[in-house]
């Protein structure tokens, strides 16, 4: 299963026995899944739904807060809904439904957000509405860069009540549209685990906190190796680029090197791998590590201003193309 199946299958089992936040997620799934219609020019209520569960679950609980009887319709998936869906519909009594759930205003007119009345609740109701939503059109992707907990919404006042009711609840939710469409998105890791854990999937949030846990460590080891893959490489190349230029200091000078600048550079091709610290060590007396580097410095410094007075090629000349000195 996906993770927003998963999700989806752990909030249906909530029940929150509280009438109020019973009646916010059913609102709330409502106001999410299709909201208000007209058949045959009556008000008609109807949620589409992409589980049977759910939808025998919103239909029984239509039937226990407001004693309507719903339809449950198989629909078939067409244009950017595929698969099979499941229709909720209240056509008699529609419109009484409508104004008790707060989806029709006391004059006739949709309510385009989410009914004052639920979105001034408790936590507990803001929680409920946030469930009701996310079981109704709601998105979970997997943790890493481009994570995200997305809600589609009917309109951008709808959008911008659940961002509302997200801030009330501690989470920082976003609106913006897609194409077009109006969605609320929480991408923050921390604000991702939290929303699941209101909404009641404690689960799925621990669940999708270890797996973001573990790719962050993963991520984090492969950071470091490949820092450590690029340290390598650039002292390979170093140590290569300064034994060519000692090799090249020693064929300019051939016997006028002095006996110090000789024993610097003769460690150096010795042992070439080696850091200046280790190449002090291996000198005979010991050097310091300042040491050692001066030596080499002043007898590349002496190599090159002779290549430069014969017009010759200096050490520079001697280390292979592609390799940074």
């Amino acid at each position: 299963m996906s993770l927003t199946a998963d999700v989806k299958a752990e909030l249906i089992t909530v029940r929150d026995p509280r009438p109020t936040a019973r009646v916010a997620e059913l609102t709330s799934l409502l106001r999410f899944s299709g909201g208000l219609h007209s058949i045959a020019n009556r008000v008609a209520v109807e949620a589409e739904l992409d589980s049977d569960i759910l939808a025998r679950r919103t239909a029984r609980d239509l039937v226990e807060l407001y004693g309507v009887r719903p339809e449950l319709v198989h629909v078939q998936g067409s244009g950017a809904r595929t698969g099979s869906h499941y229709a909720v519909r209240v056509i008699e009594g529609g419109e009484t439904l409508a104004r008790q759930t707060g989806l029709l205003d006391q004059r006739r007119r949709p309510v385009r957000g989410l009914p004052n009345k639920l979105t001034t609740g408790s936590r507990g109701d803001l929680a409920a509405i946030w469930r009701g939503a996310f079981l109704a059109s709601g998105t979970l992707s997997d943790p890493g860069r481009s994570a995200a907990l997305e809600i589609t919404c009917p309109s951008s006042e709808a959008a911008m009540a659940l961002v509302g009711a997200a801030h009330r609840l501690g989470i920082a939710g976003k609106a913006r549209e897609v194409r077009g469409i109006p969605r609320v998105v929480v991408r923050e890791g921390e604000a991702i685990r939290a929303a699941l854990a209101a909404m009641g999937a404690v689960r799925a949030a621990s669940e999708w906190d270890q797996m973001r846990q573990r790719r962050e460590v993963r991520a984090g080891v492969n950071r470091l190796v490949n820092f450590d893959d690029a340290n390598l490489r650039r002292s390979a190349q170093a140590a290569v680029a300064a034994c060519a230029r000692v090799e090249r200091a020693l064929e300019i000078l051939g016997d006028e090197v002095p006996d110090h600048l000789r024993q610097a550079g003769d460690l150096r091709l010795a042992h070439r791998d080696a850091s200046l610290d280790e190449l002090g060590h291996h000198a005979d007396p010991p050097l310091t590590k300042d040491a050692v580097a001066g030596r080499i410095r002043r007898l590349l410094a002496m190599a090159d201003k002779k290549a430069e007075a014969e017009g010759i090629a200096g050490t520079e000349a001697a280390v292979p193309a592609g390799i940074e000195d």
